[in-house]
């Protein structure tokens, strides 16, 4: 059968939607692009305009300032630990609870989903939560980072929905007949086959841990366990700080201008470095990621 021939306007639209679609893209992926061009390029040549496509004036003083920082590596190590143990504690509470709350024969699923439900629209608000931590005695320590959002009820409602959809009831029956308990039944059978999920629930709640600085800036006092995004936090206060500071003889103003312009690099090679772990664990679950989302969107 041969393909129908397509129209003059249908041609004009799709050449319409090709040009708006990709100047959205541009857009979108132009500030990253000037984010990385700019940490090789001289500060100089960044704070004068003259970096738009391509560096100017290579090098690779801001990566390697940064990488002599031990603030800024201790924040990367910091950083580490609270994401691994934070997603372990993640999937630790969201699998189980949401495989308990897909099955059907489990009599208190429904006012336990409210409950937890409701805590999406009903939030205590930042001082409760701040008077929660410090009287429990969590704070300057990393659990305050991890334990009050160990469960995410979106995450949650989307595991509960791919248990449902993905793990067929008669597979239960099956093992239940062979004297499988419901607990190896989770562990042996249903997490087996929930491997896409895993890897989007990791994906998800590594992506909040890595990136999150308001609970550090909040119940973290002690700068030695700043994690990375705090450390990128005050890096650009420090440059906005020097930047609006008068007063300086001609020897301290070329003194202020060199700082200035190691700030500029430092500030755009920190960027770079505290966006590169998720972008390189992104290609390792996006394969997963489609199947993930679309089993975990059907309604059950």
């Amino acid at each position: 059968m041969k393909n129908q021939a397509v129209s003059r306007p249908d041609k004009v639209f799709n050449a319409v939607l090709l040009v708006v679609f990709t100047l959205i893209l541009i857009i979108t992926l132009y500030p990253a692009y000037f984010v990385v061009i700019s940490s090789f390029s001289d500060p100089v040549a960044v704070a004068g305009g003259n970096v738009v496509f391509w560096p100017v004036g290579f090098t690779l003083e801001g990566y390697q300032t940064v990488l002599k920082d031990s603030a800024i590596v201790r924040g990367f190590l910091n950083s580490v630990a609270y994401t691994v143990a934070g997603v372990l504690v993640n999937l630790l509470l969201t699998l189980p609870t949401a495989y308990a709350l897909s099955r059907r024969d489990f009599l208190a699923r429904k006012p336990i989903l409210v409950f937890y439900m409701v805590t999406m629209f009903v939030s205590g608000g930042m001082m409760p939560t701040y008077l929660v931590v410090q009287q429990t005695g969590l704070l300057d320590t990393m659990w305050a980072l991890i334990l009050p959002g160990a469960v995410n009820v979106y995450n949650l409602l989307t595991a509960r929905a791919f248990f449902r959809s993905g793990i067929p009831e008669e597979l239960l029956e099956a093992a239940k007949m062979d004297g499988c308990s419901d607990t190896r039944f989770f562990l042996q059978v249903a997490l087996p086959l929930s491997g896409a999920l895993v890897a989007i629930m990791a994906l998800y709640y590594g992506v909040a841990h890595w990136n999150s600085y308001f609970s550090a800036l909040l119940y973290i006092s002690d700068q030695d366990k700043w994690p990375l995004q705090m450390q990128l936090r005050s890096v650009l206060l420090q440059n906005s700080w020097n930047a609006a500071a008068t007063g300086f003889t001609p020897e301290q103003l070329a003194e202020r201008q060199r700082m200035e312009a190691l700030a500029e690099m430092m500030k755009y090679s920190l960027i770079v470095l505290s966006c590169l772990p998720m972008m390189i664990a992104y290609p390792f679950v996006q394969k997963h990621l489609v199947k993930g989302v679309m089993l975990g969107a059907i309604k059950g």
